[in-house]
């Protein structure tokens, strides 16, 4: 019997202000984010949550409005993964992925001084693959996804970090 192979998914392109002091690097979007080609669509996803409370503002209902909310806080937002094959949505089952191209974000956005990964696999992805061309700092974060269950609380207090690279009290 012949096996199919799944089709190559593609990653969005980054949530991109003019000049971006951090950077946040999921692994890939999963298959609900693909379908509404949104950033963290699954509504139990806790990162527009996570982000609206670090930055002081009310949850924005809609994604555009999200988006801006990221922007006005110098917050760049990307994924590891440019292209892979995966079945599913979990990282675990990410195959021949291919890196997006950080040496020329990093060239054109000498701002940003650290890198925050959400998760383990879009630390080790990156980290495994890519080296930094200046002293940038790259932290590990608790994943946001519905599936890592930690209480929010937790989550929020490890984001937290985000706050101090950008300065805020």
């Amino acid at each position: 019997m012949l096996e199919l192979m799944p089709e190559r998914l593609n990653s969005f392109p980054p949530i991109l202000p003019r000049n971006p002091r951090v950077l946040i690097l999921g692994s890939m979007p999963g298959e609900e984010s693909l379908r509404r080609s949104q950033y963290y669509a699954h509504p139990r996803n806790a990162f527009w949550p996570l982000m609206a409370a670090l930055l002081g503002e009310p949850l924005p209902a809609e994604y555009e409005a999200r988006k801006e909310m990221l922007l006005r806080h110098s917050i760049a937002l990307w994924d590891v993964v440019g292209t892979c094959f995966r079945e599913g949505s979990l990282d675990q089952n990410i195959q021949d992925e291919e890196l997006n191209d950080f040496p020329s974000l990093f060239d054109s956005c000498p701002g940003i001084s650290h890198v925050f990964c959400n998760g383990t696999r879009a630390y080790t992805l990156f980290k495994g693959k890519f080296h930094p061309p200046r002293s940038i700092e790259l932290i590990r974060l608790p994943s946001t996804s519905p599936a890592h269950a930690v209480p929010f609380e937790r989550k929020l207090a490890a984001w937290g970090q985000i706050r101090t690279a950008l300065n805020y009290p």
